[in-house]
């Protein structure tokens, strides 16, 4: 159940309640956190000066659920984009100036939402530009244009729509990610991490970070990740916390191993420290022909035996850093979708779909971009296809790909993928998390893609996932209601 009020006026939203009811299963391995992430995220991109929601949580005989990716977050996009939506049909608006008159502006942030996350920890938006976001992805996709292009599909009885859904989502919790870098006396750079690489490319966007600091390229460095016999400490990868949490200690432990290198540098050398600088495996001297090499450093730097090193640098060339976030970072995004559906069999062929995707400084832009396509896949199955099915006795009866459907190559949009930069001031390289964006708003952004296409009919939409049987019968529905 939920509400909106809104000002009669400008479309304003004054407030919003309602209730989310957690279906558990039979036990909660991860607690409250499901249902709490979803309710902390309904309030979105948007000003929301009356906030109540209750979270109810029940035990079942069903199997028990558990975090994927979104993890409670598609659900609350789609509560808040619908409201809007709903908004907009009501008062008669577009559905983008609804959006445009309730944006958190960039002159807000830090913007307080005034709940409490499942880190303990206010909801503080700590950057973003959600209004620009919009418009350049609404730009993107043709917005302006679309109503004359569907007015001229629909006389050729071609029934397209244009949905589109923002969400805000928090990214990079803590407690923490340790690194340690170290140069060895073969002058090999090795950086070690307790993150833990699903596919991902940590070992790529690492290696960036860490270069940048050597002044090599990243196929200089070796990563090693998850290795408890280099490192003991580490968290693991979820909620898109990989980047700012392991980046940000590679970053600082590579940034100290440098320093240590400059240090030996100079005093072998003769010269201030900052005149050093590092470019492929060699610290020289700037403005001259005097170097030497990361591998003599090193062999320096482990000290010789019988002689002092009282006077210089820390032996060695290593440092470890563990860096400790003091809340979540929000990454946003819009998602914009045209789809064209078939009134007589129910199938929905997706247009086009375009992402513009703020995840702060962007380390590798084709890393992100698999990271959002991937996401939108999972949304699209999440919109069109899986759904979990249980007869009167709690049996479930979707036990094969068979019965819970996924998307495939043929269903999969070629998803054109934006980025906007605006980094965070809550860690050293301005990241925000990447890993679940893709999927935050696909649901919210299909459906209402699909009841624009059907809105000549009357048919509303308030649920996923939309089957073509589940359109033909709401088709059918609407029809009756005419007659």
């Amino acid at each position: 159940m939920r509400e909106l009020a809104a000002d009669a006026e400008d479309a304003r939203i004054i407030g919003i309640r309602g209730t989310i009811k957690h279906d558990a299963g039979a036990y909660m391995p991860w607690g409250v956190v499901l249902p709490w992430i979803a309710a902390t995220t309904v309030p979105g991109p948007y000003v929301i000066p009356n906030f109540k929601l209750d979270v109810l949580c029940a035990f079942t005989n069903k199997v028990p659920t558990s975090p994927v990716r979104g993890a409670g977050r598609p659900e609350a996009a789609v509560v808040m984009e619908r409201l809007v939506d709903r908004v907009a049909h009501d008062m008669k608006l577009d559905r983008a100036e609804v959006r445009r008159r309730n944006f958190i502006q960039p002159s807000q942030m830090p913007y307080k939402v005034g709940i409490i996350f499942r880190d303990g920890r206010p909801v503080t938006y700590d950057s973003g530009d959600y209004p620009t976001c919009q418009a350049q992805a609404l730009k993107a996709a043709g917005y302006e244009d679309f109503r004359a292009r569907q007015a001229a599909a629909r006389k050729q009885g071609r029934y397209i729509g244009l949905g589109f859904g923002n969400a805000v989502e928090a990214t990079g919790l803590g407690p923490y990610e340790s690194a340690t870098a170290r140069v060895s006396t073969s002058g090999k750079i090795t950086v070690y991490t307790g993150a833990t690489p699903q596919g991902q490319s940590h070992k790529t966007t690492l290696a960036q970070i860490a270069a940048d600091h050597f002044g090599c390229t990243p196929d200089d460095i070796t990563i090693v990740t998850a290795d408890t016999a280099a490192t003991g400490l580490g968290v693991g990868s979820f909620a898109a916390r990989t980047a700012v949490n392991a980046g940000s200690s590679v970053h600082l432990a590579a940034k100290a191993a440098a320093d240590k290198i400059r240090q030996f540098a100079a005093a072998m050398m003769e010269v201030a420290e900052e005149d050093i600088e590092l470019e492929n495996g060699f610290a020289k001297v700037a403005g001259s022909d005097m170097k030497k090499s990361f591998r003599e450093i090193a062999a320096v730097a482990v000290g010789m035996p019988g002689f002092s090193m009282a006077s210089g640098p820390a032996p060695g060339l290593e440092a470890t850093s563990h860096f400790t976030p003091d809340q979540s970072t929000y990454s946003n995004g819009t998602h914009v979708a045209e789809v064209e559906v078939d009134v007589e069999t129910g199938e929905v062929k997706i247009l086009r779909y375009v992402v513009m995707h703020d995840c702060g400084h962007v380390i590798n832009p084709m890393v992100v971009e698999g990271q959002v396509v991937g996401g939108v896949i999972h949304g699209v199955g999440n919109a069109f296809f899986e759904h979990m099915l249980y007869d009167a006795g709690a049996q479930p009866t979707s036990t094969t790909f068979a019965d819970y459907l996924l998307p495939i190559a043929t269903d999969s949009p070629n998803v054109e993928v934006l980025h906007m930069e605006t980094p965070s001031p809550l860690n050293p390289l301005g990241l925000k998390g990447a890993g679940e964006g893709g999927t935050i708003p696909a649901i919210a952004t299909l459906i209402s893609a699909v009841e624009d296409a059907l809105a000549p009919f009357g048919v509303r939409l308030a649920e996923a996932p939309i089957t073509p049987a589940r359109i033909v019968a709401l088709l059918a529905e609407a029809q009756s209601k005419r007659s």
